[in-house]
């Protein structure tokens, strides 16, 4: 978790709920937030893979972009088609530098009349200083600090958001909608961090706790924390930025070309394009992989990885306990020609040599519904 001091953090609206369910609070990106609840993080992330999980995610940057060149400007400084992206709809992208390092990672939905974007915690002021700075004249860019935002995760998610909004049922994965929830104005994207079906929520800060509590007396739905979020996103395969993605990170060594749209790649015009385009045509010199360990024991960020003959070859990103699998697991990057699945490699635990093989991921099939 990412300290600071305590009298310098904040809070989200949901943290008097958050004391009022018995949570654990921890420093992260700034703020006081729900690491775990009494049921505890085997339990919570069980629970969203099951049932339905709802987390406060409400520490996240949400960013309004509007008016004229607002995608053009987006466009410049991230390869996200934001000119292409059709209303209604959400795209992963992330801000890169002039090395092809990613400066971090967001979700832009098209609004219509503007952009919304959601960005990460701890890179928020960075990001709206970053779009600030490349808007042009009559364009504007705001962080929506009257706003909260919940993510309602799993399998019965979708069935216990139609109570309160029907339609919410006709929504495919990465869809967004303005849609009323139990008489409050919220944006509800079909999305999440999970790899399970679900939303994330966008509504009044004030209203936050009362919808949450609401949400809570369904008989699916249990609070989950930052802990079960992480086993969840690690189980998924998904990046989280500062571990498995980074400044000195490019999107391809990360696996993520697939965010990269046609247009893009054959125009550049983005920092750090020329690099990005040569390691698409030509791969990278590392890559992102999974990571099955022997034994009970977790391998957790920053073990090195070796080969066969003790050869340094990479490093472990995340690592942990995945409750789904009832195995630890891990993704990390090594060098390009290491990277085949069955692949076997080592890392030093305690002062003793533990063996891994490289696996595919997503180690947990993904829930979204596509159709």
């Amino acid at each position: 978790m990412n300290g600071t001091p305590e009298d310098d953090l904040r809070r989200t609206p949901l943290y008097e709920l958050h004391r009022a369910l018995g949570a654990r609070l921890v420093p992260f990106a700034g703020y006081e937030m729900p690491v775990q609840y009494p049921a505890g993080i085997l339990k919570e992330h069980l629970q969203c893979r099951e049932q339905a999980a709802l987390f406060d995610v409400s520490h996240m940057g949400q960013v309004r972009l509007e008016g004229p060149g607002a995608a053009a400007a987006l466009e410049g400084l991230a390869p996200l088609d934001a000119q292409g992206l059709p209303e209604g709809r959400t795209r992963y992208s992330f801000f890169t530098n002039a090395a092809g390092g990613i400066l971090d990672d967001f979700m832009t939905s098209n609004a219509g009349d503007h952009l919304f974007l959601v960005v990460n915690a701890a890179c928020k002021a960075a990001d709206v200083a970053r779009l600030e700075a490349a808007l042009p004249a009559g364009t504007r860019c705001a962080l929506l600090e009257d706003r909260a935002l919940l993510a309602l995760q799993g399998p019965r998610a979708a069935a216990v958001l139609a109570r309160l909004a029907p339609e919410v049922a006709g929504l495919r994965f990465m869809d967004s909608r303005e849609l009323e929830l139990a008489g409050l104005p919220a944006r509800v994207s079909r999305s999440g961090y999970t790899g399970e079906d679900g939303f994330e929520i966008s509504l009044p800060a004030d209203s936050a706790a009362a919808f949450a509590e609401r949400l809570l007396g369904e008989p699916e739905v249990a609070p989950a924390g930052l802990g079960a979020r992480d086993s969840l996103r690690l189980e998924a395969g998904l990046c989280l930025y500062g571990h498995d993605l980074d400044e000195t990170t490019t999107p391809i060594e990360a696996g993520l070309a697939w965010a990269i749209g046609k247009r893009r790649r054959a125009e550049g015009g983005f920092p750090g394009a020329e690099i990005i385009r040569r390691q698409l045509a030509e791969g990278p010199a590392r890559k992102r992989i999974g990571l099955l360990p022997e034994g009970r024991a977790p391998l957790r960020e920053g073990l090195e990885l070796a080969d066969g003959t003790g050869h340094k070859v990479g490093r472990i990103t995340s690592g942990g306990f995945a409750p789904s699998l009832g195995r630890p697991v891990a993704m990390g990057y090594v060098e390009a020609a290491l990277a085949d699945p069955g692949v076997a490699l080592t890392a030093e635990l305690r002062g003793k040599p533990t063996a891994l093989t490289v696996a595919a991921m997503p180690f947990v099939k993904h829930g979204y519904k596509r159709s």
